[in-house]
């Protein structure tokens, strides 16, 4: 759900994934970046990553913010801070340079000190649509999803073009269980990037544990979207994870506008069909990804 311009994809993508799954486990006090650090210099790469590492004193600011990226990606993260602080003090971008302190702190599970980076960068740059979007980010990660949904709608503002903080927003509203609001964002995410969906399956909505029965309406909203773009692959993919997560999708799709001409659709009732018989025989019924589809930061997890 963070965004990071300088990272592309893995990096940006980084709240909507991994960061914001760590960051919902349960509260725990996190580790200084101290003692992170003497943890991760116990690693046997450390030595041959420490090798390479620019001098402070005499590197650019573009070189340290370089290997504190590369730090970040071998899973340095106390040590990409320190590089990246580095490259503060030599005159490196700011703003970018907060946001990315930001998001090395959700790695670190130190919300509140990545929340006061998100902030730090907002005072340089008032109309920095990506650190607004991580700020919501942040928001939507301790609950606040209608301090949420106003900073997302405040990169929106900043950044009509993200098809990210669309998703964004929506996993927000969707949270708030105003679905209609949520469809609409993602339509809005669809129409700028139609494939976001496919490569970022976990986007957003990962960074919450969502109870069976909101993972279900969660599927069964996607497949609304995907109907009205007429994409019926897409939508019989996640009414099959509706359906195999216990929601009566056939009731639902009586006076549903979107999905009600497929109710008798024998593609659809085969589905359900199947399902009904797992349950039966007590099969354990695995949905159709790992993770509801997305959004969208970085769901879940920015860029």
């Amino acid at each position: 759900m963070l965004s990071r311009r300088s990272f592309r994809f893995i990096p940006a993508a980084l709240l909507l994934t991994a960061t914001l799954v760590a960051c919902a486990a349960p509260y725990t006090k996190p580790m200084s970046r101290d003692e992170v650090r003497i943890i991760d210099h116990q690693s046997p790469a450390w030595d041959s990553v420490r090798a390479h590492l620019p001098d402070p004193t005499v590197a650019t600011a573009a070189q340290l913010e370089t290997a504190a990226d590369i730090l970040r990606a071998r899973r340095f993260v106390a040590d990409a801070m320190d590089f990246y602080e580095h490259s503060i003090r030599r005159g490196g971008n700011q703003p970018i340079l907060l946001n990315k302190l930001g998001i090395s702190s959700m790695e670190l599970r130190n919300i509140p000190a990545a929340k006061v980076y998100f902030q730090q960068a907002l005072k340089l740059q008032k109309k920095n649509a990506e650190s607004w979007n991580n700020l919501g980010a942040i928001e939507y990660l301790t609950g606040r999803y209608d301090a949420a949904i106003s900073n997302y709608k405040k990169a929106i503002k900043f950044d009509k073009h993200s098809a990210t903080y669309h998703s964004n927003l929506g996993t927000a509203y969707f949270e708030k269980k105003d679905y209609e609001s949520a469809r609409k964002e993602y339509e809005v995410a669809l129409k700028i990037d139609p494939g976001m969906m496919q490569r970022h399956s976990s986007i957003g909505v990962t960074a919450r544990m969502l109870s069976p029965e909101d993972h279900a309406r969660f599927c069964y909203e996607m497949a609304r979207l995907y109907a009205q773009r007429g994409d019926e692959d897409a939508m019989l993919h996640y009414l099959t994870m509706a359906i195999e997560s216990g929601f009566d999708v056939l009731n639902n799709m009586t006076f549903d506008g979107a999905l009600g001409k497929y109710r008798k659709d024998t593609r659809v009732l085969m589905l359900v069909k199947n399902a009904q018989e797992m349950r039966t025989k007590g099969t354990p019924v695995v949905a159709g990804a790992a993770a509801p589809p997305p959004l969208p930061p970085e769901s879940a997890p920015k860029n």
